[in-house]
């Protein structure tokens, strides 16, 4: 029996990445063929499917921003690679990779499944320029393309904001491997045991400003500690994250994390006392099912992907963005009630087995390259 061929167009850093990896190295490889076309400068780390051999793999220049000429590149590139490799389906991801996987679909007649991972347009301040980036979500919504969503927010999103019908719409959700055996921890703790945690870069979705501020707002009730990992990376608010710090006298209560190994992410996590996150939006974020997975009650912002992980009052609370008193006494809470924090340490975990391991999950997405594919 032939396998079926899909064909991953990718701008393959972050969580995108890791989305991909999971899909690969979990798929039944003895009926499904992964092929991935990526940027030339994005991951050097090569693909492998669920027997540990590597997927064939292409570069071009898909890169996270607009440029004219190499986006054109990019496409003519994938379009010339597609030719020779004839897939069944496209599976595209993200904005950039969405574009350019939808054309090329377009081309040779065959479907698109397109995960944003988090719409583009959700990222921009600028009126003009998330316009711009909402009409190119439309002027390709539908045609050849189905949205594969990562949450029901992110369909929602994809529904009312991007124009896509709502019969062509799934949601498969992002899940990941249970955690369960961990390596030795690598990295040297230099902050007090007593502490709580965050992953995400400085920049305007993480939004760590305004968790300084809610910071500061605890410590005047109960005494704690910030870990923020993931720092290295397109981090853009890095110098206005450090400025905050200084300027609220948090000098002694934050550790900023330039690197962090994957492996001691998962140990920072699990030794700290709460998760948080201030994201002003999200597709569903792999760091907070990575919480629930090692059984860590969160206090998050309601944000797309946030309020589809986290249940408010069950496993975490879920706040609105701008309610800095709330979102600090939800974490004051959390951490002088032993009870209650053991509860939705307990709640987090038993959602997590419930609706985000992909090792039960990997046979949705079996079943929908099937049907699109139209191998079925």
């Amino acid at each position: 029996m032939n396998r079926i061929k899909i064909a991953h167009v990718i701008h393959s850093v972050g969580g995108v990445d890791v989305y991909l990896r999971l899909i690969t190295e979990n798929i039944d490889c003895t009926q499904f063929e992964n092929i991935v076309v990526h940027g030339n400068r994005d991951t050097q780390v090569p693909f492998t499917d669920a027997e540990g051999n590597a997927i064939k793999e292409y570069t071009t220049s898909i890169t996270r921003n607009i440029s004219v000429l190499e986006d054109i590149k990019a496409t003519l590139n994938t379009y010339r690679y597609l030719k020779k490799e004839r897939p069944d389906l496209i599976h595209a991801h993200s904005a950039k990779g969405g574009v350019i996987g939808k054309v090329v679909g377009a081309i040779f007649g065959v479907k698109v499944l397109y995960t944003p991972n988090a719409f583009s347009f959700l990222s921009s301040e600028n009126k003009i320029k998330r316009s711009f980036f909402v009409w190119i979500e439309r002027l390709l919504a539908n045609k050849n393309s189905i949205l594969l969503a990562t949450s029901n927010s992110e369909k929602q999103q994809g529904i009312n904001v991007a124009g896509y019908q709502p019969e062509n719409t799934i949601v498969f959700e992002n899940s990941i491997e249970p955690i369960n055996e961990l390596a030795p921890r690598q990295i040297e703790q230099t902050w007090p045991d007593n502490y709580i945690c965050t992953v995400g870069r400085p920049s305007y979705q993480k939004n760590i400003e305004l968790m300084l501020e809610i910071l500061s707002k605890v410590l005047q009730m109960v005494d704690t500690h910030l870990v923020v990992m993931g720092v290295g990376n397109h981090s853009d608010q890095l110098d206005s994250v450090k400025e905050k710090i200084v300027a609220l006298n948090l000098t002694d209560k934050v550790t900023l994390l330039d690197w962090t190994s994957r492996n001691d992410v998962f140990h920072i996590i699990r030794q700290s006392k709460l998760y948080l996150s201030t994201a002003r939006y999200e597709g569903l974020p792999y760091s907070v099912i990575e919480s629930l997975a090692l059984s860590k009650a969160a206090v998050v912002t309601d944000c797309d992907g946030n309020r589809d992980l986290i249940k408010d009052g069950y496993n975490g609370y879920v706040i609105e963005s701008d309610d800095k008193k709330k979102f600090a006494e939800k974490v004051i809470q959390l951490l002088t009630d032993e009870n209650l924090l053991s509860r939705f340490s307990k709640n987090a975990y038993k959602e997590f087995t419930q609706n985000y391991d992909i090792l039960k999950n990997i046979k949705k997405l079996e079943t929908t390259y099937l049907k699109y594919s139209g191998k079925c």
